[in-house]
Protein backbone atom coordinates (compact mmCIF):
# COMPACT_ATOMS: atom_id res chain seq x y z
CA UNK A 1 0.00 0.00 0.00
CA UNK A 2 1.00 3.33 -0.86
CA UNK A 3 2.27 5.81 1.77
CA UNK A 4 -0.75 8.46 2.48
CA UNK A 5 1.93 11.00 1.20
CA UNK A 6 2.31 9.93 -2.45
CA UNK A 7 -1.66 9.09 -2.81
CA UNK A 8 -1.78 12.73 -1.14
CA UNK A 9 0.90 14.47 -3.81
CA UNK A 10 -0.84 12.53 -6.53
CA UNK A 11 -4.42 14.08 -5.81
CA UNK A 12 -2.78 17.39 -5.79
CA UNK A 13 -1.26 17.50 -8.90
CA UNK A 14 -4.16 16.08 -10.70
CA UNK A 15 -6.04 18.48 -9.06
CA UNK A 16 -3.67 21.31 -10.29
CA UNK A 17 -3.68 19.64 -13.72
CA UNK A 18 -7.65 19.90 -13.62
CA UNK A 19 -7.22 23.46 -12.44
CA UNK A 20 -4.84 24.37 -15.13
CA UNK A 21 -6.95 23.04 -17.74
CA UNK A 22 -9.78 24.72 -16.65
CA UNK A 23 -8.34 28.66 -15.72
CA UNK A 24 -5.65 28.28 -18.25
CA UNK A 25 -6.34 26.28 -20.87
CA UNK A 26 -3.43 27.42 -22.64
CA UNK A 27 -0.54 27.49 -20.38
CA UNK A 28 1.78 25.14 -21.86
CA UNK A 29 1.50 26.64 -25.58
CA UNK A 30 1.65 29.70 -24.29
CA UNK A 31 5.00 28.92 -22.17
CA UNK A 32 6.75 26.80 -25.08
CA UNK A 33 6.07 30.25 -26.91
CA UNK A 34 7.58 32.45 -24.09
CA UNK A 35 10.60 30.53 -23.81
CA UNK A 36 11.18 30.30 -27.67
CA UNK A 37 11.05 34.50 -27.16
CA UNK A 38 13.29 34.49 -24.71
CA UNK A 39 15.98 32.56 -26.78
CA UNK A 40 16.29 34.27 -29.25
CA UNK A 41 16.21 37.84 -27.19
CA UNK A 42 18.98 36.38 -25.68
CA UNK A 43 21.10 35.22 -28.68
CA UNK A 44 20.78 38.55 -30.04
CA UNK A 45 21.76 39.67 -26.59
CA UNK A 46 24.78 37.70 -26.50
CA UNK A 47 26.32 39.15 -30.17
CA UNK A 48 25.47 42.49 -28.97
CA UNK A 49 27.56 41.70 -26.07
CA UNK A 50 30.24 40.77 -28.32
CA UNK A 51 30.15 43.82 -30.13
CA UNK A 52 28.86 41.97 -33.10
CA UNK A 53 25.56 43.46 -35.00
CA UNK A 54 24.38 40.32 -37.54
CA UNK A 55 21.56 41.59 -39.35
CA UNK A 56 19.17 39.35 -41.30
CA UNK A 57 21.36 40.08 -44.63
CA UNK A 58 24.17 38.47 -42.69
CA UNK A 59 21.95 35.62 -42.15
CA UNK A 60 21.49 35.19 -45.41
CA UNK A 61 25.29 35.53 -46.21
CA UNK A 62 25.46 32.45 -43.95
CA UNK A 63 23.25 30.50 -45.08
CA UNK A 64 24.23 30.79 -48.69
CA UNK A 65 27.92 29.77 -47.64
CA UNK A 66 26.50 26.94 -45.82
CA UNK A 67 23.99 25.32 -48.27
CA UNK A 68 25.05 26.73 -51.58
CA UNK A 69 23.04 24.25 -53.73
CA UNK A 70 19.67 24.44 -51.43
CA UNK A 71 16.96 26.04 -53.57
CA UNK A 72 15.81 29.13 -52.02
CA UNK A 73 13.22 30.32 -54.47
CA UNK A 74 10.82 28.30 -56.45
CA UNK A 75 9.40 30.54 -59.16
CA UNK A 76 7.10 30.03 -62.12
CA UNK A 77 9.24 26.53 -63.07
CA UNK A 78 12.72 28.09 -62.00
CA UNK A 79 14.93 27.56 -59.33
CA UNK A 80 17.32 29.95 -57.20
CA UNK A 81 19.60 28.53 -54.75
CA UNK A 82 20.89 30.35 -51.95
CA UNK A 83 24.10 30.77 -53.65
CA UNK A 84 22.20 31.66 -56.83
CA UNK A 85 20.32 34.49 -55.49
CA UNK A 86 23.43 35.31 -53.57
CA UNK A 87 25.42 35.51 -56.68
CA UNK A 88 23.10 37.95 -58.73
CA UNK A 89 22.42 40.00 -56.02
CA UNK A 90 26.38 41.06 -55.55
CA UNK A 91 25.96 41.52 -59.10
CA UNK A 92 23.34 43.98 -58.39
CA UNK A 93 25.17 45.31 -55.98
CA UNK A 94 28.77 45.74 -57.84
CA UNK A 95 26.60 47.48 -61.05
CA UNK A 96 25.93 50.48 -59.04
CA UNK A 97 29.44 50.62 -57.08
CA UNK A 98 31.07 50.35 -60.24
CA UNK A 99 29.02 53.09 -62.27
CA UNK A 100 29.09 55.20 -58.85
CA UNK A 101 25.22 55.77 -58.28
CA UNK A 102 25.46 54.89 -55.16
CA UNK A 103 27.06 55.39 -51.17
CA UNK A 104 25.82 54.01 -48.05
CA UNK A 105 23.17 55.47 -46.82
CA UNK A 106 21.69 56.61 -49.46
CA UNK A 107 17.59 55.18 -50.12
CA UNK A 108 16.67 52.94 -53.41
CA UNK A 109 12.93 53.27 -54.23
CA UNK A 110 11.79 50.24 -55.55
CA UNK A 111 8.84 49.81 -57.89
CA UNK A 112 8.36 45.73 -58.57
CA UNK A 113 6.54 43.20 -58.35
CA UNK A 114 6.68 39.53 -57.06
CA UNK A 115 9.68 38.19 -58.94
CA UNK A 116 12.98 36.81 -58.13
CA UNK A 117 14.59 40.03 -59.05
CA UNK A 118 12.70 42.69 -56.43
CA UNK A 119 14.77 39.55 -53.86
CA UNK A 120 17.71 40.49 -55.88
CA UNK A 121 17.64 43.88 -55.61
CA UNK A 122 16.79 44.58 -52.76
CA UNK A 123 19.76 42.05 -51.30
CA UNK A 124 21.96 43.83 -53.63
CA UNK A 125 21.69 47.48 -52.38
CA UNK A 126 21.47 46.70 -49.01
CA UNK A 127 25.15 44.83 -49.66
CA UNK A 128 26.28 48.94 -50.20
CA UNK A 129 24.74 49.59 -46.72
CA UNK A 130 21.51 51.62 -48.53
CA UNK A 131 18.00 51.53 -47.26
CA UNK A 132 15.28 50.60 -49.42
CA UNK A 133 12.16 51.57 -50.00
CA UNK A 134 9.48 49.50 -51.12
CA UNK A 135 6.70 50.85 -53.33
CA UNK A 136 3.11 49.40 -53.70
CA UNK A 137 2.99 49.09 -57.37
CA UNK A 138 -0.72 49.51 -57.25
CA UNK A 139 -0.49 52.93 -56.49
CA UNK A 140 -0.65 55.57 -59.33
CA UNK A 141 0.34 59.12 -60.08
CA UNK A 142 0.67 61.95 -57.17
CA UNK A 143 0.28 59.28 -54.21
CA UNK A 144 3.38 57.29 -56.32
CA UNK A 145 5.52 60.77 -57.13
CA UNK A 146 4.89 61.25 -53.07
CA UNK A 147 5.66 58.37 -51.92
CA UNK A 148 9.37 58.32 -54.00
CA UNK A 149 10.41 61.88 -52.82
CA UNK A 150 9.18 61.70 -48.70
CA UNK A 151 11.66 59.11 -48.23
CA UNK A 152 14.54 61.21 -50.61
CA UNK A 153 15.51 58.30 -53.17
CA UNK A 154 18.41 59.04 -54.99
CA UNK A 155 17.26 56.00 -57.28
CA UNK A 156 14.16 54.50 -58.33
CA UNK A 157 14.44 50.65 -59.69
CA UNK A 158 11.38 49.88 -62.14
CA UNK A 159 10.46 46.11 -63.32
CA UNK A 160 9.99 45.50 -66.63
CA UNK A 161 5.90 45.06 -65.83
CA UNK A 162 5.60 48.48 -64.38
CA UNK A 163 7.54 50.40 -67.31
CA UNK A 164 3.89 51.69 -68.25
CA UNK A 165 3.52 53.24 -64.70
CA UNK A 166 6.97 54.63 -64.82
CA UNK A 167 6.45 56.39 -68.09
CA UNK A 168 2.79 58.58 -66.68
CA UNK A 169 5.15 59.73 -63.83
CA UNK A 170 8.34 60.21 -65.46
CA UNK A 171 7.66 64.05 -66.51
CA UNK A 172 6.88 64.84 -62.76
CA UNK A 173 9.95 63.13 -61.98
CA UNK A 174 12.37 65.08 -60.19
CA UNK A 175 15.41 65.04 -62.03
CA UNK A 176 18.15 64.24 -59.53
CA UNK A 177 16.84 61.46 -59.01
CA UNK A 178 18.61 58.68 -60.89
CA UNK A 179 16.24 56.00 -62.56
CA UNK A 180 16.92 52.21 -63.57
CA UNK A 181 14.71 49.69 -65.15
CA UNK A 182 14.66 46.01 -65.10
CA UNK A 183 15.19 45.74 -68.83
CA UNK A 184 18.17 45.48 -72.05
CA UNK A 185 17.23 48.35 -73.81
CA UNK A 186 14.75 51.26 -73.06
CA UNK A 187 13.42 54.50 -75.09
CA UNK A 188 12.50 56.22 -72.55
CA UNK A 189 14.28 59.26 -71.68
CA UNK A 190 16.72 59.72 -68.83
CA UNK A 191 16.22 56.02 -68.00
CA UNK A 192 19.29 53.17 -67.31
CA UNK A 193 18.67 49.46 -68.16
CA UNK A 194 19.82 47.39 -65.73
CA UNK A 195 19.71 43.96 -66.88
CA UNK A 196 22.34 44.20 -69.53
CA UNK A 197 25.14 45.53 -67.15
CA UNK A 198 23.66 42.40 -64.98
CA UNK A 199 25.13 39.94 -67.14
CA UNK A 200 28.42 41.88 -67.68
CA UNK A 201 29.06 42.53 -63.74
CA UNK A 202 31.02 40.25 -61.60
CA UNK A 203 29.73 37.66 -58.90
CA UNK A 204 32.33 38.74 -56.59
CA UNK A 205 31.27 40.40 -52.89
CA UNK A 206 31.56 44.11 -52.61
CA UNK A 207 33.76 44.81 -48.93
CA UNK A 208 31.85 44.25 -46.05
CA UNK A 209 32.00 47.60 -44.50
CA UNK A 210 29.57 48.98 -46.46
CA UNK A 211 26.82 47.01 -45.56
CA UNK A 212 28.23 46.51 -42.01
CA UNK A 213 25.31 48.28 -39.38
CA UNK A 214 26.49 50.14 -36.51
CA UNK A 215 23.18 49.90 -34.51
CA UNK A 216 20.14 47.72 -34.65
CA UNK A 217 17.82 50.12 -34.56
CA UNK A 218 19.34 52.04 -37.18
CA UNK A 219 17.10 52.25 -40.34
CA UNK A 220 17.28 49.52 -43.22
CA UNK A 221 13.77 49.37 -45.34
CA UNK A 222 10.67 52.06 -45.72
CA UNK A 223 7.44 50.34 -46.24
CA UNK A 224 4.39 52.45 -46.98
CA UNK A 225 0.90 52.28 -45.21
CA UNK A 226 -2.08 54.21 -45.93
CA UNK A 227 -2.26 57.87 -44.47
CA UNK A 228 -5.33 58.34 -42.03
CA UNK A 229 -5.36 61.73 -43.28
CA UNK A 230 -3.84 61.78 -46.72
CA UNK A 231 -1.02 60.38 -48.64
CA UNK A 232 1.03 57.13 -48.15
CA UNK A 233 3.45 57.28 -44.90
CA UNK A 234 7.00 55.74 -44.80
CA UNK A 235 7.35 53.61 -42.07
CA UNK A 236 11.32 53.72 -40.75
CA UNK A 237 11.47 49.72 -40.67
CA UNK A 238 15.03 48.71 -38.54
CA UNK A 239 17.12 46.31 -38.54
CA UNK A 240 15.58 44.74 -34.89
CA UNK A 241 12.54 44.77 -36.63
CA UNK A 242 12.89 42.60 -39.31
CA UNK A 243 14.60 40.38 -37.25
CA UNK A 244 12.08 40.30 -34.88
CA UNK A 245 10.01 39.68 -37.72
CA UNK A 246 12.31 37.15 -39.56
CA UNK A 247 12.18 34.99 -36.40
CA UNK A 248 7.83 34.71 -36.20
CA UNK A 249 8.11 31.12 -38.73
CA UNK A 250 10.98 29.71 -36.45
CA UNK A 251 8.46 30.39 -33.11
CA UNK A 252 5.41 28.83 -34.76
CA UNK A 253 7.66 25.48 -35.10
CA UNK A 254 7.91 25.65 -39.14
CA UNK A 255 12.02 24.09 -39.98
CA UNK A 256 14.54 24.18 -42.32
CA UNK A 257 12.92 21.53 -44.04
CA UNK A 258 9.86 23.54 -45.22
CA UNK A 259 8.88 24.53 -48.10
CA UNK A 260 6.77 28.32 -48.06
CA UNK A 261 4.03 29.38 -50.29
CA UNK A 262 4.43 33.33 -50.49
CA UNK A 263 1.62 35.24 -52.99
CA UNK A 264 1.13 37.85 -51.04
CA UNK A 265 2.78 41.29 -52.27
CA UNK A 266 6.32 41.46 -51.58
CA UNK A 267 5.94 45.55 -50.75
CA UNK A 268 4.22 44.31 -47.41
CA UNK A 269 6.29 43.42 -44.32
CA UNK A 270 4.06 39.95 -44.05
CA UNK A 271 5.67 38.81 -46.93
CA UNK A 272 8.99 40.28 -47.08
CA UNK A 273 10.06 40.10 -43.60
CA UNK A 274 7.93 37.16 -41.79
CA UNK A 275 8.03 35.51 -45.78
CA UNK A 276 11.02 35.76 -47.14
CA UNK A 277 12.60 36.94 -44.05
CA UNK A 278 11.74 33.67 -41.99
CA UNK A 279 12.96 31.69 -44.73
CA UNK A 280 16.21 32.83 -44.51
CA UNK A 281 16.03 32.35 -40.79
CA UNK A 282 15.15 28.95 -41.37
CA UNK A 283 17.12 27.87 -43.86
CA UNK A 284 13.90 27.43 -46.03
CA UNK A 285 12.45 26.76 -49.07
CA UNK A 286 9.94 29.72 -50.32
CA UNK A 287 7.72 29.44 -53.41
CA UNK A 288 7.26 32.76 -55.04
CA UNK A 289 4.32 33.68 -57.04
CA UNK A 290 3.53 36.89 -58.87
CA UNK A 291 0.06 37.29 -57.52
CA UNK A 292 -2.37 35.00 -55.61
CA UNK A 293 -4.72 32.81 -57.79
CA UNK A 294 -7.56 31.22 -55.83
CA UNK A 295 -7.92 28.53 -58.76
CA UNK A 296 -4.25 27.55 -58.61
CA UNK A 297 -3.44 27.81 -54.60
CA UNK A 298 -3.92 24.03 -54.01
CA UNK A 299 -2.24 23.58 -57.62
CA UNK A 300 0.51 24.85 -56.65
CA UNK A 301 0.78 23.49 -52.84
CA UNK A 302 1.04 20.04 -54.40
CA UNK A 303 3.15 20.81 -56.95
CA UNK A 304 5.63 22.20 -54.78
CA UNK A 305 5.08 19.97 -52.07
CA UNK A 306 4.16 23.10 -49.80
CA UNK A 307 4.38 23.01 -45.91
CA UNK A 308 3.70 25.88 -44.73
CA UNK A 309 1.01 28.84 -46.55
CA UNK A 310 0.70 32.43 -45.83
CA UNK A 311 -2.24 33.97 -45.81
CA UNK A 312 -4.56 36.90 -44.90
CA UNK A 313 -8.33 37.03 -43.91
CA UNK A 314 -9.49 37.93 -47.42
CA UNK A 315 -7.41 34.67 -48.91
CA UNK A 316 -8.76 32.38 -46.70
CA UNK A 317 -12.71 33.40 -47.71
CA UNK A 318 -11.78 33.14 -51.59
CA UNK A 319 -10.18 29.85 -51.08
CA UNK A 320 -13.51 28.45 -49.17
CA UNK A 321 -15.58 30.35 -52.07
CA UNK A 322 -13.63 28.12 -54.58
CA UNK A 323 -15.74 24.67 -55.80
CA UNK A 324 -14.38 21.26 -54.02
CA UNK A 325 -11.69 19.92 -56.23
CA UNK A 326 -11.54 15.61 -55.83
CA UNK A 327 -7.90 14.28 -56.15
CA UNK A 328 -5.26 16.83 -55.09
CA UNK A 329 -3.78 16.20 -51.66
CA UNK A 330 -2.03 18.67 -49.85
CA UNK A 331 1.34 18.88 -47.59
CA UNK A 332 0.22 21.77 -45.59
CA UNK A 333 0.52 21.76 -41.95
CA UNK A 334 1.43 25.34 -41.05
CA UNK A 335 -0.61 28.84 -42.14
CA UNK A 336 0.66 31.77 -40.93
CA UNK A 337 -1.69 35.05 -40.66
CA UNK A 338 -0.35 38.46 -40.12
CA UNK A 339 -3.66 40.24 -38.15
CA UNK A 340 -3.51 43.88 -38.38
CA UNK A 341 -7.14 44.11 -40.03
CA UNK A 342 -6.68 40.97 -41.53
CA UNK A 343 -7.45 38.50 -39.56
CA UNK A 344 -10.07 35.42 -40.66
CA UNK A 345 -13.55 35.65 -39.36
CA UNK A 346 -14.12 33.30 -37.06
CA UNK A 347 -17.00 31.63 -39.31
CA UNK A 348 -14.29 31.69 -42.30
CA UNK A 349 -12.08 29.88 -39.97
CA UNK A 350 -14.13 27.05 -39.32
CA UNK A 351 -15.03 26.45 -42.89
CA UNK A 352 -11.37 26.71 -43.97
CA UNK A 353 -10.08 24.08 -41.33
CA UNK A 354 -13.39 21.65 -42.46
CA UNK A 355 -12.39 21.56 -45.83
CA UNK A 356 -8.66 21.81 -46.10
CA UNK A 357 -8.23 19.56 -43.00
CA UNK A 358 -6.23 20.13 -39.36
CA UNK A 359 -3.63 23.03 -40.04
CA UNK A 360 -2.18 24.80 -37.61
CA UNK A 361 -3.31 28.32 -37.74
CA UNK A 362 -1.02 31.13 -36.45
CA UNK A 363 -2.39 34.32 -36.47
CA UNK A 364 -0.74 37.32 -34.53
CA UNK A 365 -1.06 41.08 -34.81
CA UNK A 366 2.65 42.49 -34.83
CA UNK A 367 3.37 43.75 -31.45
CA UNK A 368 6.01 42.26 -29.76
CA UNK A 369 5.08 44.39 -26.42
CA UNK A 370 2.88 44.60 -23.60
CA UNK A 371 -0.36 46.58 -24.96
CA UNK A 372 -3.58 47.98 -23.77
CA UNK A 373 -7.45 48.32 -24.76
CA UNK A 374 -8.47 52.09 -23.84
CA UNK A 375 -12.10 53.43 -24.10
CA UNK A 376 -12.16 55.72 -27.41
CA UNK A 377 -15.01 58.21 -28.71
CA UNK A 378 -16.10 56.92 -31.91
CA UNK A 379 -18.09 60.15 -32.39
CA UNK A 380 -15.28 62.74 -31.35
CA UNK A 381 -12.97 60.48 -33.13
CA UNK A 382 -10.16 60.50 -29.86
CA UNK A 383 -9.40 58.47 -26.61
CA UNK A 384 -12.08 58.93 -23.71
CA UNK A 385 -10.56 60.84 -20.51
CA UNK A 386 -12.05 61.10 -17.08
CA UNK A 387 -12.07 63.53 -15.12
CA UNK A 388 -8.69 63.77 -13.81
CA UNK A 389 -7.43 63.87 -17.46
CA UNK A 390 -6.80 59.92 -17.71
CA UNK A 391 -7.46 57.61 -20.17
CA UNK A 392 -9.11 54.06 -19.41
CA UNK A 393 -9.24 50.43 -19.91
CA UNK A 394 -12.24 48.76 -21.39
CA UNK A 395 -13.69 45.82 -20.04
CA UNK A 396 -13.19 42.07 -21.69
CA UNK A 397 -15.28 41.75 -24.77
CA UNK A 398 -15.94 45.56 -25.21
CA UNK A 399 -13.84 47.37 -28.08
CA UNK A 400 -11.06 49.53 -27.49
CA UNK A 401 -7.91 51.68 -28.61
CA UNK A 402 -5.00 48.92 -28.78
CA UNK A 403 -2.05 51.03 -27.31
CA UNK A 404 1.82 50.20 -26.98
CA UNK A 405 3.89 51.91 -24.53
CA UNK A 406 6.96 53.54 -25.62
CA UNK A 407 10.30 53.22 -23.84
CA UNK A 408 13.49 52.03 -24.79
CA UNK A 409 12.98 48.68 -25.00
CA UNK A 410 10.00 49.16 -27.28
CA UNK A 411 10.87 52.29 -29.06
CA UNK A 412 8.96 53.93 -31.88
CA UNK A 413 11.04 54.83 -34.90
CA UNK A 414 8.05 56.74 -36.68
CA UNK A 415 7.92 57.73 -40.66
CA UNK A 416 10.54 58.97 -43.04
CA UNK A 417 10.76 62.74 -43.73
CA UNK A 418 7.38 63.71 -41.38
CA UNK A 419 8.05 64.53 -37.86
CA UNK A 420 4.31 65.66 -37.97
CA UNK A 421 2.96 62.45 -38.80
CA UNK A 422 5.08 60.77 -36.40
CA UNK A 423 3.69 62.58 -33.56
CA UNK A 424 0.35 62.16 -34.36
CA UNK A 425 1.08 58.52 -33.91
CA UNK A 426 1.69 59.11 -30.31
CA UNK A 427 -0.17 59.39 -27.01
CA UNK A 428 1.08 61.23 -24.20
CA UNK A 429 -0.13 61.27 -20.64
CA UNK A 430 -2.39 58.32 -21.06
CA UNK A 431 -2.44 56.37 -17.78
CA UNK A 432 0.07 58.67 -16.01
CA UNK A 433 1.97 61.86 -16.13
CA UNK A 434 4.87 61.87 -18.59
CA UNK A 435 3.88 58.42 -20.23
CA UNK A 436 3.91 58.05 -23.89
CA UNK A 437 1.74 55.75 -25.71
CA UNK A 438 1.95 54.08 -29.67
CA UNK A 439 -1.53 55.01 -31.30
CA UNK A 440 -1.86 51.86 -33.33
CA UNK A 441 -5.24 53.29 -34.99
CA UNK A 442 -6.82 49.48 -34.84
CA UNK A 443 -9.69 48.30 -32.35
CA UNK A 444 -9.93 45.57 -30.68
CA UNK A 445 -11.77 43.23 -28.64
CA UNK A 446 -10.53 41.15 -26.07
CA UNK A 447 -12.79 37.83 -24.62
CA UNK A 448 -12.78 35.79 -21.40
CA UNK A 449 -9.81 33.54 -22.93
CA UNK A 450 -7.31 36.79 -23.62
CA UNK A 451 -7.99 36.18 -27.72
CA UNK A 452 -7.54 39.33 -29.30
CA UNK A 453 -9.93 40.44 -32.41
CA UNK A 454 -9.71 43.09 -35.00
CA UNK A 455 -13.12 45.35 -34.46
CA UNK A 456 -12.32 48.44 -36.91
CA UNK A 457 -9.91 50.89 -37.89
CA UNK A 458 -10.40 54.93 -36.74
CA UNK A 459 -9.91 57.89 -38.36
CA UNK A 460 -10.24 57.96 -42.22
CA UNK A 461 -9.56 55.12 -42.89
CA UNK A 462 -11.15 51.68 -43.86
CA UNK A 463 -9.64 48.37 -45.10
CA UNK A 464 -10.57 46.55 -48.70
CA UNK A 465 -9.11 43.94 -50.51
CA UNK A 466 -6.11 43.39 -47.41
CA UNK A 467 -5.38 47.23 -47.85
CA UNK A 468 -5.94 50.56 -46.34
CA UNK A 469 -7.32 52.96 -48.16
CA UNK A 470 -7.35 56.62 -47.05
CA UNK A 471 -10.58 58.55 -47.70
CA UNK A 472 -8.98 62.03 -48.06
CA UNK A 473 -6.99 60.59 -50.80
CA UNK A 474 -10.35 59.08 -52.40
CA UNK A 475 -11.82 61.91 -52.04
CA UNK A 476 -8.87 64.73 -53.11
CA UNK A 477 -9.25 62.69 -56.85
CA UNK A 478 -13.01 62.96 -57.48
CA UNK A 479 -12.69 66.64 -55.99
CA UNK A 480 -10.64 67.52 -59.04
CA UNK A 481 -13.53 66.44 -61.69
CA UNK A 482 -15.16 70.28 -62.68
CA UNK A 483 -18.38 68.87 -61.99
CA UNK A 484 -18.03 68.09 -58.38
CA UNK A 485 -18.49 70.30 -55.32
CA UNK A 486 -18.28 67.87 -52.36
CA UNK A 487 -16.96 64.67 -52.19
CA UNK A 488 -17.38 62.68 -48.88
CA UNK A 489 -15.80 58.76 -48.68
CA UNK A 490 -16.23 56.12 -46.34
CA UNK A 491 -16.33 52.55 -45.93
CA UNK A 492 -19.30 50.68 -46.31
CA UNK A 493 -19.99 46.41 -44.97
CA UNK A 494 -20.50 44.24 -47.89
CA UNK A 495 -21.99 40.85 -46.52
CA UNK A 496 -19.84 38.05 -46.79
CA UNK A 497 -16.72 40.52 -47.52
CA UNK A 498 -14.27 41.38 -45.30
CA UNK A 499 -13.40 44.55 -44.99
CA UNK A 500 -15.11 47.65 -46.24
CA UNK A 501 -16.14 48.69 -49.53
CA UNK A 502 -15.85 52.17 -50.99
CA UNK A 503 -18.68 54.48 -50.92
CA UNK A 504 -18.02 58.23 -52.51
CA UNK A 505 -21.11 60.28 -51.87
CA UNK A 506 -20.71 63.68 -54.30
CA UNK A 507 -22.74 66.77 -54.59
CA UNK A 508 -22.57 68.61 -57.98
CA UNK A 509 -21.54 71.98 -58.56
CA UNK A 510 -24.58 74.55 -59.77
CA UNK A 511 -25.59 73.87 -63.35
CA UNK A 512 -23.23 71.03 -63.21
CA UNK A 513 -24.16 67.15 -64.63
CA UNK A 514 -22.99 64.20 -63.21
CA UNK A 515 -20.27 62.71 -66.14
CA UNK A 516 -19.93 59.16 -65.29
CA UNK A 517 -17.43 58.24 -67.52
CA UNK A 518 -14.80 60.55 -66.65
CA UNK A 519 -15.72 60.00 -63.17
CA UNK A 520 -14.71 56.32 -64.11
CA UNK A 521 -11.56 57.80 -66.42
CA UNK A 522 -10.16 59.54 -63.30
CA UNK A 523 -10.55 57.23 -60.46
CA UNK A 524 -8.69 54.14 -62.31
CA UNK A 525 -5.76 56.72 -63.52
CA UNK A 526 -5.21 57.99 -60.26
CA UNK A 527 -6.12 55.57 -57.57
CA UNK A 528 -4.31 52.07 -57.16
CA UNK A 529 -7.73 49.27 -58.01
CA UNK A 530 -8.59 48.83 -54.52
CA UNK A 531 -9.51 52.50 -53.67
CA UNK A 532 -12.10 52.72 -56.39
CA UNK A 533 -15.23 52.99 -54.86
CA UNK A 534 -17.51 50.51 -55.60
CA UNK A 535 -20.89 52.41 -54.60
CA UNK A 536 -21.82 56.34 -55.61
CA UNK A 537 -24.16 58.39 -53.79
CA UNK A 538 -25.75 61.12 -55.31
CA UNK A 539 -26.69 64.27 -52.88
CA UNK A 540 -28.30 66.84 -54.17
CA UNK A 541 -29.17 70.34 -52.22
CA UNK A 542 -32.64 72.09 -53.47
CA UNK A 543 -32.97 75.25 -51.05
CA UNK A 544 -36.74 74.53 -50.26
CA UNK A 545 -37.33 71.15 -50.83
CA UNK A 546 -36.18 67.70 -50.42
CA UNK A 547 -36.69 65.27 -53.34
CA UNK A 548 -36.22 61.65 -52.69
CA UNK A 549 -34.99 59.73 -56.11
CA UNK A 550 -33.99 56.00 -56.29
CA UNK A 551 -32.08 55.56 -59.11
CA UNK A 552 -30.62 51.48 -59.98
CA UNK A 553 -28.40 51.53 -62.35
CA UNK A 554 -25.26 49.49 -63.17
CA UNK A 555 -22.39 51.17 -64.16
CA UNK A 556 -20.13 47.89 -65.23
CA UNK A 557 -20.45 47.60 -68.97
CA UNK A 558 -17.66 50.77 -69.41
CA UNK A 559 -14.62 49.03 -70.39
CA UNK A 560 -15.53 46.19 -68.78
CA UNK A 561 -13.55 46.07 -65.49
CA UNK A 562 -15.11 48.52 -63.01
CA UNK A 563 -18.44 48.59 -60.98
CA UNK A 564 -20.10 51.58 -59.65
CA UNK A 565 -23.72 51.37 -58.52
CA UNK A 566 -26.17 53.97 -57.78
CA UNK A 567 -27.93 53.31 -54.77
CA UNK A 568 -30.88 54.87 -53.00
CA UNK A 569 -29.79 58.76 -52.52
CA UNK A 570 -30.57 60.45 -49.81
CA UNK A 571 -31.10 64.03 -50.81
CA UNK A 572 -30.58 67.55 -48.65
CA UNK A 573 -32.54 70.54 -48.05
Amino acid sequence: MLPFWVTGAAAGIVSLHLIQKLLFPYFWHDLKYLLKVVKYGLTLEIYRLRGKIFTVLDRFMKQAERQPNKPFILYDGDVHTYQDVDRRSNRVAQVFLQQGALKKGDTVALLMSNEPDFIHVWFGVAKLGCVVAFLNFNIRSTSLLHCISSCESKILIVGEDMLGTLEEILPSLQKDIGVWVMTRDCTLPRVNTLLDKLEAASEDCVPVNLRSANNLKSSVLYIFTSGTTGLPKAAVITHLQILKGAAGLWAFGATADDTVYITLPLYHSAASLLGIGGCIELGATCVLRKKFSSSQFWSDCKKYNVTVIQYIGELCRYLCNQPVVSGIKIMVILAFGYSIGNGVRSDVWREFLGRFGAIKMCEFYGLFSPFDLIKYDFKKDEPIRNRHGWCEKVKKGEAGLLISKVNAKNPFFGYAGSKKHTEKKLLCEVFKKGDIYFNTGDLMVQDQENFLYFWDRIGDTYRWKGENVATTEVSDVIGMLDFIQEANVYGVPVPDHEGKAGMVSVILKPNKSLDLEQMYEQVVTYLPGYACPLFLRLQVIYIYCAIHLNIHMQYGGLKGKYLMSYLPSAFMI
